[in-house]
């Protein structure tokens, strides 16, 4: 194997109950990531980490192979990372990792081609999806708005352009993964303007919009 995708799914969830799981469209969430993994031909394994026995469950009845998360890298607090690394160390793989988080089940049609081709083209040894952030951010200092990025009264076309982590997916090299680090020295920033880098469910209204766009689009074209 040289390519593989690791889906981390961890059975507790505080703010959406068993949210990997929920139906969405007619599949169980985790299911999205699974089905998008599968249909590419360069990844040659899909990986489901995972402490919970239905999903579990859920991830070998769509074909992905589970392994099981030990307790201790399961907490609230534990980053994704060491999820990552535990399954790296676990079948002894030497090669690229996709990180498709369950929570961001919906992706351009052809983002992960994409993806792959452009890591491969630059030789990176990591890259993550970006969106370009139009809002006119500021701090609050002893109970006044310090504007951040503009000057009060600046256009929000003429702001700076900063961006923003949206986590449709990422790519690693294993070996900085074994370092228990998501980015390496040489990594690629890849700009994905589009209305599917909201998504990120944490809670039943993020579900609902998830579930409005897949609706509305269900070829994952806009």
């Amino acid at each position: 194997m040289k390519t593989i995708a690791i889906i981390p799914a961890r059975g507790g969830s505080k703010r959406l109950p068993g949210k990997n799981l929920l139906p969405m469209n007619g599949l169980p969430l985790i299911a999205h990531s699974i089905l998008e993994a599968q249909r590419h031909p360069f990844i040659d394994a899909v990986f489901v980490s995972t402490d919970d026995a239905q999903i579990k469950q859920t991830a070998l009845d769509y074909g992905a192979q589970v392994i099981d998360r030990p307790l201790a890298l399961s907490g609230d607090l534990e980053p994704t990372v060491t999820a990552l690394k535990h399954v790296v160390q676990t079948i002894g793989f030497s090669g690229t990792v996709f990180l498709l988080q369950p929570t961001n089940p919906l992706r351009p049609a052809q983002l992960l081609a994409e993806a792959f081709e452009i890591f491969t083209q630059t030789q990176s040894d990591s890259l993550m999806t970006v969106s370009r952030d139009y809002h006119k951010l500021g701090k609050i200092e002893n109970d006044v708005f310090v504007p951040f990025n503009y000057e009060i009264g600046q256009r929000s076309q003429d702001l700076e352009p900063l961006y923003y982590e949206n986590g449709l997916l990422y790519l690693i090299q294993s070996e900085i993964i074994l370092q228990e680090k998501i980015t390496g020295e040489k990594h690629f920033p890849m700009i994905t303007n589009h209305a599917f880098a909201a998504v990120d469910i944490d809670t039943q209204e993020d579900f609902d919009y998830a579930e409005f766009l897949l609706k509305r689009h269900p070829n994952h074209e806009l």
